[in-house]
């Protein structure tokens, strides 16, 4: 599994020539509420063992939490049934340079295009 900053993943994003990741949020149904995001998969952490056969194996899954903790377990265990393309955004959607970074200056740190796509203004 890689780890993703922020910035990378917005350059990926960014690059029409390269295909979209499947941006997999594996945070908690208030969490999501509480800073949504536009085009993820929303997966809680604890229905992953039972759920992950709904996701492509062979896809190119980002996983994404708060922290980046959760999501970095969750890529190990995805590796671990055979998913091989599997990324981390490092440091989570609260990471300094992550899209939820410091709620009232988060423009200030994250990249546009980011932002853009994951639907926060």
């Amino acid at each position: 599994m890689q780890n993703l900053s922020a910035p990378e993943l917005a350059e990926w994003l960014a690059d029409s020539s390269r295909p979209a990741p499947v941006l997999l949020d594996v945070r908690e149904p208030w969490e999501i509420e509480t800073a949504k995001m536009a085009n993820i998969v929303a997966i809680p952490m604890k229905d992953i063992p039972a759920r992950s056969e709904e996701l492509d194996d062979e896809a190119q899954i980002v996983c994404i939490c708060h922290h980046g903790a959760r999501s970095a377990q969750v890529g190990m265990f995805l590796e671990s049934r055979g998913f091989t393309q599997v990324y981390n955004l490092f440091g989570g959607i609260s990471c300094p340079t992550g899209p939820r970074s410091n709620y009232r200056h988060r423009q200030r740190t994250l990249p546009v295009v980011l932002a853009s796509f994951l639907g926060i203004p």
